[in-house]
């Protein structure tokens, strides 16, 4: 069964969420609830694949000693830098193994969400390090990392802030609203996924092989809005379906195509991904590079943060040449805009004008399709190097 996508998973949706929609209008805890609702998913999706369900246990229970012992090394010797550094690799690992294996055909880890699981518990582990987490009760990991709604594709919340709803019980008016703006948020997921997805996906099947230039561009800017509309829909479903269940998991996008530079779109696209990356790699990349003066200045550093940034998440996607070029390409587009902003007159002295804004979104859009085009790996095989 696959979450969020075919009617099997939605039946058994409504069936669940129906007791959780009178347990918080009568003001119960949902977090045991939501819980157990989150093993029964687990089941109906794993229990089909052997291999993936013994994957994801054995995965489950690394990333669980991991945290637990190295939350209790952090308490009692402090802050290391090699304990915290070995703890971060071994909880990384397996999604390292899971990609490089499929280089040759492997399928070693590789099980249903293991990218999202990683980013919640390497998230653990970076904040425990930093003195933020002193206490994980293992229910309180399992509920987190196993949380049903965006196991599979995200978003990726942060651990601190899901307890925090996790714990509460809310009174029955917040409840009310909070499922209110869940269901709407559910039913516009399934406009985009099932109706605007899937219209821009047949778009795509009618230019799909074409070499033409006009066909490769109809092609990129469908695909480029069957992905948006695609993920955005999975997401505001996963979302809605959280706040069913009392978990304000936070939103994924926001108009990213309305975006006048492309930095204001890794703002509004794949929101929870790319502020991960901005907090945990990007900020902690700058900081150790000013304190070591790796770089003349700080505008150097930005730039050369922004290249290892995007290149690292280019090969989250997949180590494949697209997906590399993919990471590179956006790199080279954040790191140029930096410079830009920070050294052009012209853009100092025209940026608040109308008709710049309208050619900057213009001049944004078509590097954000191209950039989608190379994701898709037509880029590479239109070269010939697929």
């Amino acid at each position: 069964m696959s979450f969020f996508d075919n009617y099997q998973f939605f039946c058994v949706l409504i069936l669940i969420l129906l007791p959780a929609l009178l347990l918080g209008i009568l003001e119960q805890p949902l977090k045991w609830y939501s819980t157990a609702a989150t093993f029964l998913f687990i089941a109906l999706a794993f229990f089909p694949k052997p291999e993936q369900a013994a994957y994801l246990a054995l995965y489950f229970i690394i990333e669980l000693v991991t945290v637990k012992g190295y939350l209790s090394i952090r308490l009692s010797r402090g802050r290391e830098v090699w304990t915290y550094r070995i703890a971060l690799l071994i909880s990384i690992l397996p999604l390292i193994l899971s990609k490089l294996s499929g280089l040759w055909g492997g399928s070693l880890f590789a099980f249903l969400g293991i990218s999202y699981l990683t980013f919640r518990c390497a998230q653990i582990i970076i904040e425990t390090y930093d003195g933020l987490i002193q206490e994980l009760p293992v229910f309180d990991f399992t509920a987190f990392v196993l949380f049903f709604p965006s196991l599979s594709s995200g978003p990726i919340d942060r651990s601190r802030r899901f307890l925090q709803d996790l714990n509460t019980v809310l009174p029955r008016r917040d409840y009310l609203n909070l499922a209110g703006d869940g269901i709407f948020k559910i039913l516009l997921g399934l406009i985009y996924k099932l109706i605007l997805a899937s219209a821009f996906f047949k778009g795509m099947g009618m230019v799909e092989g074409a070499r033409t230039w006009y066909y490769v561009v109809i092609y990129a800017y469908c695909y480029g809005f069957y992905l948006f509309f695609d993920f955005a829909g999975y997401s505001l479903m996963a979302i809605g379906t959280s706040y069913l269940l009392g978990i304000r998991t936070p939103d994924n996008f926001r108009r990213p195509f309305q975006s006048i530079d492309i930095q204001e779109f890794w703002d509004r696209w794949h929101i929870t991904l790319s502020h991960w990356f901005r907090d945990f790699l990007f900020s902690r990349f700058m900081i150790q590079s000013i304190r070591k003066k790796r770089f003349k200045n700080r505008l150097n550093a930005a730039c050369a943060g922004f290249l290892v940034n995007m290149l690292i998440m280019g090969l989250w996607h997949g180590v494949t040449l697209s997906y590399i070029l993919y990471g590179l390409y956006h790199g080279i587009l954040l790191a140029a805009t930096e410079w830009y902003k920070k050294k052009s007159s012209f853009y100092k002295k025209y940026r608040e004008k109308r008709w710049y804004r309208f050619l900057s979104w213009l001049i944004t859009l078509q590097l954000v399709i191209f950039g989608f085009y190379i994701f898709s790996g037509k880029f590479v095989w239109l070269l010939g190097l697929s």
